[in-house]
């Protein structure tokens, strides 16, 4: 085989004269132009596709991790091969190894892309950097041969340096996709937090101090400059007013037209549900601020909305473990399907309990059907009772939910008599009354509640006036 003129003299050992390996090389050319093509071949629309593509794509984060054991390996196994040659001949199957997974972990992550219908910046680059390491780990692979038998004494080492500077830049695309962009500033102490400038917030609106933070935490990585699923931005008050493919995602003065707030309220195993990919769900108290952001008019700039202020965060006592309710799974599942209602595990631990949903039957959910779920009262730690028929009659059910946490009982025909019944469950800590008619005099009875420090009164007769207390339509108890 004859070596191109183009090439520097010493390079033609590179070109191997035997069949079979020559063959190999082309077939590599070929493989390298093919990956070259990808991002033109499989274009990233920002569109979900198939649902078979989203489930093997989402091997990708278990995947991704062989390739950098591999690679990492291998220069460790170079350098003490000088030492002990037995392992310098294991550093060749590694390296294979090494560029195997890097293909497998670059064909999931394209397919978790395209079927998820994700887009941005971020995600192209993070594409190009699996390519780049793609190749990178075949080139080392192709000149290993050469630099072993000696004839090519430094195109390996390189190669294999530049293969590793291409990894750290993968990774750190990889992760800056994953974490977002405050992923080193969201648990920032706040003194430090004042010397950042990209840390603090820029303006003392409620939209900056309050919806954009929650919106940055659990939306920005899927919704962001980086990637935009359904043509979907939130990194901005403007982009997230803008909408995305689907149309407007906030109807300001019209929560319940708002396409945000209804994914977020979904039920966690909707296949709407936001956020997606596995993430927790938004605290009531964060949906509770969306909702009345949305309803007072989303405004960018006002710093209060209607209602009490939001006080200094506190730390709240940590959540007491419930009893294991797993005997009990056969019976919640055949409840689910026969009332409608369901009982969704806070995680896979039995001990952190249990949360009622009732978005899907709310208007046919009344007492008589709370009172069916007495016998998995002591393992509900959230109750969604929100736009559902209860009344204070419920009061008498609920004060035996022993663990309940957060209690939604926003427009329901709750008018406060008998709320004092609550007084017993000491781990309450959020109630949501809001749109109900709740009085002033039934409010007063929270204040012997022990730990209630969320209390949301937003458009009731028990609504402080804005003079009382500026801000939102979150009444915030302190202690």
């Amino acid at each position: 085989m004859s070596v191109p003129a183009w090439l520097p003299a010493g390079a033609g050992s590179l070109f191997p004269e035997h069949k079979a390996t020559r063959r190999a090389w082309l077939a590599s050319m070929v493989l390298i132009l093919v990956l070259l093509l990808l991002p033109f071949l499989v274009r990233l629309d920002g569109k979900p596709h198939a649902d078979l593509e989203q489930f093997i794509g989402r091997f990708h984060p278990l995947a991704v991790h062989l390739p950098i054991g591999f690679l990492v390996l291998v220069p460790t196994l170079e350098i003490a091969g000088r030492f002990r040659p037995a392992l310098r001949a294991s550093a060749a199957f590694v390296l294979g190894l090494a560029f195997a997974s890097c293909l497998l972990a670059l064909i999931l992550g394209l397919l978790l892309a395209h079927g998820g219908g994700s887009a941005g910046s971020a995600v192209t680059q993070h594409m190009w950097s699996g390519i780049a390491l793609t190749i990178s780990a075949l080139l080392c692979v192709l000149a290993r041969p050469s630099w072993f038998a000696a004839r090519v004494p430094h195109v390996y080492p390189v190669l294999l340096a530049g293969c590793m500077l291409v990894l750290i830049w993968a990774a750190h695309q990889g992760g800056s996709l994953t974490h977002g962009a405050n992923y080193l500033t969201q648990y920032m102490p706040a003194p430090l937090k004042r010397w950042i400038p990209w840390a603090a917030p820029a303006s003392s609106s409620f939209f900056v101090q309050h919806i954009n933070p929650i919106l940055d935490t659990n939306c920005v990585t899927c919704h962001g400059a980086g990637q935009a699923k359904g043509g979907l931005r939130m990194d901005s008050y403007d982009q997230l007013m803008k909408g995305g493919k689907d149309g407007p995602v906030i109807v300001a003065g019209k929560p319940d037209s708002s396409l945000l707030l209804e994914r977020v309220t979904l039920s966690p195993d909707h296949k709407g549900f936001m956020p997606a990919e596995g993430r927790p769900p938004l605290k009531a108290e964060q949906i509770a601020w969306i909702r009345a952001w949305i309803q007072q008019g989303a405004s960018p700039s006002a710093n209060t909305l209607a209602g009490l202020s939001i006080g200094d965060e506190q730390k709240e006592p940590p959540p007491l473990p419930v009893a294991d309710y797993s005997a009990l799974m056969p019976e919640i599942q055949r409840m689910d399907q026969a009332q409608g209602a369901k009982l969704m595990p806070v995680s896979s631990k039995p001990a952190d309990g249990l949360i009622l949903l009732t978005v899907d039957i709310a208007p046919q959910f009344g007492d008589a059907q709370l009172a069916q779920l007495l016998k998995f009262a002591p393992y509900i730690v959230e109750a969604d009772l929100g736009r559902t028929a209860v009344t204070n009659a419920s009061f008498d059910t609920l004060a035996k939910f022993t663990h309940l946490r957060g209690l939604h009982l926003e427009e329901t025909r709750i008018t406060g008599d008998g709320l004092s019944k609550l007084a017993p469950l000491t781990q309450l800590t959020y109630l949501n009354l809001s749109g109900t008619q709740v009085s002033s005099a039934a409010v007063a009875q929270l204040s012997s509640f022990k730990n209630l420090r969320h209390v949301y009164l937003y458009n009731t007769p028990a609504q402080p006036a804005p003079a009382a207390a500026q801000a939102n339509p979150i009444a915030r108890i302190n202690r």
